[in-house]
């Protein structure tokens, strides 16, 4: 939805109030790309991942035959739990940097609204449709 023009003009005025009051903090904001945020996330998720697989393996070799149960699985448990998560937050990173995110959006809006009265397609229309006319004495 585009600004009207009263909103395109108040929004340049605050545009020149903040260059003029600290354009080095103006340039920065106007350079970021986001999708860089989105690739540091990414790396921190791998990153993650590979110590999540550590704590795992760590977990793996403490549990030998003369050591108690206790302590290698809970080490194991988290590892795995850290990798689960981290691999959770590295997917999350990786849709909204490919776009996925905005995508999503755009077919949610596009796609038609379904109201209560609308029938509904296949199967279940036909079986309603037939019970219409025996009620009605068609067949």
């Amino acid at each position: 939805m585009p600004l009207s023009e009263h909103e395109q003009r108040m929004l340049d005025q605050i545009e020149r109030a903040l260059y003029a009051e600290d354009p080095k903090f103006a340039n920065t904001v106007r350079q970021t790309n986001p999708g860089v945020h989105y690739k540091r996330w990414i790396i921190k998720a791998v990153i993650g991942f590979v110590l999540g697989m550590g704590l795992l393996l760590l977990g793996l070799l403490l549990g030998g035959p003369d050591a108690s149960l206790a302590l290698p699985v809970t080490i194991s448990v988290l590892g795995f739990i850290f990798m689960l998560a981290s691999f959770l937050m590295g997917a999350n990173a990786w849709r909204k940097a490919a776009g996925g995110a905005e995508a999503m959006l755009a077919e949610a809006e596009n796609e038609p609204k379904k109201r209560k009265g609308d029938k509904r397609p296949g199967m279940m229309n036909r079986f309603e449709e037939r019970w219409r006319r025996r009620q009605q004495g068609e067949e």
